[in-house]
């Protein structure tokens, strides 16, 4: 069965926002929501749960994702602070395992509505 991250050379160039070919743009938006999803300490949980973060295909494929943090890709991120502090995080492989607690759930969670009430 063929790995869903594909293999390390698919990692090679980000696509260029806004991209010029139907499968550039599709890969674009895919990279973009999923980036997306990243801000979210649930979904971080989830991956650490299913065995994701245990892949080092998608370790890569995490560390790829860090152009999401240089211009002018970073103008997509909605949520830019907490997406790409997990993202960084998500390279530690201390934060991979830890990320399945509950209590570090709670806590990136209260960091980000402090965070959202000290940008108000």
């Amino acid at each position: 069965m063929a790995s869903p991250y594909g293999n390390s050379a698919a990692f090679s160039a980000p696509p260029a926002p806004p991209a010029t070919t139907d499968v550039q743009q599709t890969r674009f938006e895919i990279e973009c929501e999923f980036v997306a999803c990243l801000a979210n300490p649930y979904y971080l949980q989830y991956l650490a749960a299913e065995k994701y973060l245990d892949d080092p295909r998608f370790v890569r494929y995490l560390d790829y994702l860090q152009y999401w943090s240089t211009p002018p890709y970073l103008q997509y991120l909605s949520w830019p602070g907490p997406t790409l502090r997990h993202l960084e995080l998500l390279q530690e492989e201390s934060f991979r395992q830890a990320i399945i607690s509950p209590e570090v759930v709670m806590r990136l969670e209260r960091e980000g509505i402090q965070a959202g009430f000290n940008w108000a």
